[in-house]
């Protein structure tokens, strides 16, 4: 919106030519979303707090956990908005990638509203029935992967790309819909796994976010995706400013977000933050290194599986507890031991993903 101001006002006063660049974008994009949510942190909680958006929390967990029923949720509203007023203010509202990444986190915001709805405010212990919600993630991913491979018009956008191996491409074709939609699916899922200690999933997903921006950047920008041996998409370096947005919001949620928590996401803000960055991944081509660098969102997915497959299979349980978060917490990690140490483990695994852009 302040692109299209600043593109009227260049006639006036060269120095608003500046806001062509889509660094600067970003960082005050950053800087607003960062500023909203700490702005309005405050009142949201009240008003959750008012409503009695109330955690809910499990007698079969750990103990620890008992002292945070009540807990106002469904702070995710708060990240949501940071983003998007961040994101319409700063991005170039002419892409249709940036359209279809906001469509992507609505929607998926949408459903995970639906079932905290349920949850806490019409006492449904179950929420949004299974069911149901895999099947409008799966309307929606399958709208997003169908979206993106009509409007894809040279080969690189549906080509899989294999870390580490520069000239290593594998075209997809048709298949190239299935895979966005898993990705997109599969990551709203794993983020919201994840997110069950305070902070644990809101700070992976800033790095991650902030990762993949560059990764946009790079591959928007044909001088860099030709030295990088990224492939060159005309407009995707755009989604910088949603992917900082993102790590703005992040930051201002963490701030109430951090131990011991003042308000919960709740799968209103993990749905959405997942799928945003699955489809980000996506249109970036960055499919195979989101799964390294979200491998936290990993582990606790597998985690779930392991578990639930054991226990049908052989009536044992290969973890304490799943997902993985709570496995170590029963086993005397105390709980910001245990976010602390996965957030260290996402660092790592953040940085080996930025560096596979020199190892190709």
């Amino acid at each position: 919106m302040l692109l299209l101001l600043a593109d009227y006002l260049v006639q006036y006063d060269v120095r608003f030519s500046a806001f062509g660049s889509v660094t600067l974008r970003a960082i005050l994009g950053a800087l607003t979303a960062l500023m909203i949510a700490l702005w309005m942190g405050p009142f949201v909680i009240n008003k959750l707090r008012f409503y009695q958006v109330g955690q809910s929390v499990r007698n079969d967990g750990p103990q620890s956990h008992l002292a945070k029923a009540g807990t106002p949720t469904m702070g995710g509203i708060l990240i949501l908005l940071a983003i998007m007023i961040s994101t319409l203010l700063w991005a170039d509202l002419r892409n249709h990638y940036v359209w279809i990444v906001v469509f992507v986190t609505l929607a998926f915001g949408w459903v995970g509203w639906v079932d905290d709805y349920r949850k806490v405010i019409e006492k449904n212990s179950k929420g949004l029935p299974s069911r149901w919600k895999f099947f409008w993630q799966s309307v929606f991913g399958l709208s997003a992967a169908i979206l993106l491979f009509s409007f894809a018009s040279v080969p690189a956008e549906t080509q899989l790309i294999v870390p580490l191996f520069k000239h290593i491409v594998i075209d997809l074709g048709a298949a190239y819909i299935f895979l966005t939609y898993f990705v997109i699916v599969g990551s709203s899922n794993a983020v919201n796994l994840t997110d069950g200690l305070d902070g644990l999933a809101i700070m992976p997903t800033v790095m991650v976010a902030g990762a993949l921006g560059m990764f946009c950047y790079f591959t928007g920008h044909i001088e860099f995706a030709q030295y990088l041996h990224l492939p060159y998409i005309a407009g995707v370096g755009e989604l910088l400013i949603f992917c900082i947005a993102i790590a703005g919001a992040g930051l201002g949620f963490l701030w109430f977000n951090a131990y011991p928590a003042q308000v919960f996401m709740g799968d209103v803000g993990a749905l959405s933050l997942g799928a945003a960055l699955g489809v980000i991944a996506v249109i970036a081509r960055q499919e195979a290194l989101l799964f390294i660098m979200g491998g936290i969102f990993v582990a606790e997915t597998v985690s779930v599986m392991l578990q639930v497959a054991s226990f049908k299979l052989t009536g044992r349980r290969i973890f304490r507890m799943a997902p993985l978060h709570h496995h170590f917490e029963l086993k005397g990690w105390a709980e910001p031991k245990v976010i602390v140490r996965f957030w260290i483990i996402t660092v790592i695994l953040v940085l080996i993903g930025i560096a596979s852009l020199k190892l190709r």
